[in-house]
Order: structure tokens, then sequence, then C-alpha cells
């Protein structure tokens, strides 16, 4: 792992939304990798922030926790003037797409508003620090964003880092809004960032709302799988682990102003997939079986986008990054885990999480 990543080590970095599932598989993979000196989390431990998920790196003294509000404009200011810095991963974000469509009032708020805060907050610590010649002071701000800001594709094709914009939901509007904030903040202040959007991840510690997690879950209960309209909605799928080492590479060697598209190269229309998860599970749960009976399609929501797939050309030509080649097995791999951390989304379903913050913490954080 060294030689792909380069050997270089991460003085100080922030990560934004850590305790959700991609933040959480970042902390994970950087440091049994050994790819940073110290990591510092904030999270807001909304619904979808679970500090379950860093269970197994809080006694790390590499690790510290912070539960902070990205809105919180004061707590920002103080969180960057009192540490130093080196890197940000800006992960944090309502990111769920049918509960923008409900209330997107709160994906404005916090994908908007909250990465501003955090840019205002990264330009005035970067511009104290420019005058300084060692590297370690350069201030690298990654912002991590999705490929559904570029819309919906036909049949053939797929996003690259100059395909334009065209967001369809509350959800990827807010977020098409912050990935222009960022590019802004550089070309404007000068401000190294990189932004870098990717396409549906699947994989360990990923929120039961979410398509994967709630089928293998609703096939161990009985339930039905619902599936939006025809199912025939296709999406490049992409292993956690895959994107995180690609968020790893752009930390260590990406070049401030760029954009880079992280995909799986896996393009499944959503009802094979579910076919897909229904067939392993009757291998590992084969009392349910055929768990492909619980297939139900439901009304589709609005403004579904058709087809998302990435062309991740550059992220593997200029940092030498590659997805998984077997990406069934990773679904597999995915599968066994929800299967062998049941007391994780038990405790999630029956809200019992909620209070494992205060119990580690207490009530002030």
């Amino acid at each position: 792992m060294c030689e792909a990543l380069g050997c270089m080590t991460i003085p100080h970095l922030l990560i934004t939304g850590g305790a959700g599932f991609i933040g959480a598989n970042l902390v994970h993979f950087l440091l049994r990798e050994n790819l940073a000196d110290r990591i510092t989390v904030i999270d807001a431990l909304t619904y979808a922030g679970n500090l379950r998920n860093l269970a197994f790196v809080q006694s790390d003294p590499r690790f510290q926790f912070k539960k902070i509000d990205i809105t919180n404009q004061p707590a920002i200011q103080q969180l960057f003037a009192t540490n130093s810095f080196t890197h940000v991963a800006h992960l944090a974000a309502e990111s769920h797409v049918d509960r923008s469509i409900l209330g997107p009032a709160a994906f404005v708020h916090t994908n908007v508003l909250g990465t501003f805060h955090l840019l205002e907050a990264a330009r005035h610590a970067w511009s104290g620090q420019i005058a300084e010649p060692a590297a370690s002071n350069r201030l690298l701000f990654l912002h991590v964003s999705t490929d559904e800001v570029f819309g919906s594709l036909g049949p053939t094709g797929a996003f690259s880092e100059e395909s334009p914009y065209q967001p369809n939901s509350p959800y990827s509007a807010s977020k098409a809004g912050s990935d222009h904030l960022a590019r802004a903040y550089h070309h404007t202040y000068g401000l190294p960032v990189v932004i870098s959007n990717c396409s549906n991840n699947y994989g360990p510690y990923q929120f039961p709302e979410k398509l994967i997690p709630l089928m293998i879950l609703n096939c161990l209960q009985g339930k039905p799988l619902p599936v939006y309209g025809d199912g025939r909605q296709v999406r490049d799928w992409l292993f956690v682990e895959d994107h995180c080492r690609a968020l790893a590479m752009i930390l260590q060697a990406g070049e401030p102003g760029s954009t880079y598209n992280i995909g799986g190269s896996w393009e499944r229309p959503n009802i094979d997939l579910v076919r897909d998860i229904c067939a392993i599970m009757d291998r590992r749960h084969p009392d349910g079986a055929p768990h492909s009976r619980l297939i139900e399609h439901v009304a589709d929501r609005p403004g579904h986008d058709r087809r998302y797939a990435i062309d991740s050309t550059r992220i593997q030509r200029e940092l030498g990054w590659s997805p998984t080649p077997a990406p069934d097995a990773a679904l597999e791999r995915t599968v066994d885990w929800y299967l062998e951390n049941r007391h994780w989304w038990k405790e999630i379903l029956s809200g019992e999480y909620a209070g494992y913050y205060e119990k580690q913490y207490g009530s002030r954080g």
C-alpha cells in the first residue's frame, strides 16, 4: 500500500462528517495503512452520524473526535483557530435524495451554508500560513461530492470532469452549489482546493435507508424489497474502500484546482443489483430463499435520474488509482459484514445508538 500511495503521511487531517458511512471508512483506512499522523473528526451526529462507526479507533492516540455541526460558524472558526490542520477532507453532507424531496431546507442549510463556513475558516487559516516556506503549512482542502450534480445520462457515455452541471434533485442541487463555492474559493482566493465526484458507494457502515443495506436487512427480516418503477435505473457502483484509497491519493498528490471523478466501473440496473443481493442471501440465509419473491415494484420517485456512469480516466492516469477488479466479491463482502454485525444495525433500527455519544463523552461533548 505504501508504494501505491507514495509513502507520504498526512500530518494533521480534519475529516468532516467522519462518523458517517464514507467518513468512518476513510478514518479506518488511513489509520490502518498508517497514512495519517493525526486525524480530527467532526460530526453533528444527526440521524446518519453514528459514533459506533468509529469504536475501533477511539483509543488510537492519532485520533480525536469533536461533536461540531459545520453550520455552527463560531465553532468552526474556533476549530481552525486552535488547530494547525494541513489537510481537510470535507465529507459532511445531507445525502439522501428521498429526504431532500420531502425536506429540501436542511440540504441547502448543511450542504451550501456549512460548506461556506468551512471554506471561510480554511481560507483564513491558510492565508496566515502562505508566508511560511514549509510544505506542511499548505492546507489542502478536499471537497468530496457526487456524480449526481451532472444530472442523468442517456444509454451511452459517462460523466467526465468537464461534464456540465445539471442537478435534478434538491440534494444534487445543494451539492452542486457547494462544488461551485469550493471551486470559486480556489480561483478567487487561491485556496488549495481539490474536488472529487464519486459514483454510488457500497460497503460496511452504510446507513440502512440506502439501497444495498436496505435490501440485505429486508431479506433477513422477510420484508418487501421495494424497487422504484421498472428498476432499470442504472448506477455505477463503487466499493467504499476503493473510494477511500482514491481520497487518500488525492490528499497526498492531488493538484489544487483540479477535479477528479471516482467511479467503480460497475454499472448495474437497480433491479439486477437487487437480484444479485437476493442470490447472495439465498446462499447465506437459505431459510428465507428464494429472496427474490420479496421484490415489489413501487411508484417511481419524482425526477428520478435514469443513469449515472463515471469516467475515472484522469485519476487513473494522474494518480495511478483503479477500482477493484472484482466488484461481485466486494458486494459479497458487504453482505457478509451486515450479517456479521447485526448488533450495529439493530441498534440503529431500534434507535439505541442515539445515546452512545453521551455515554462516551458526556452531554457537553
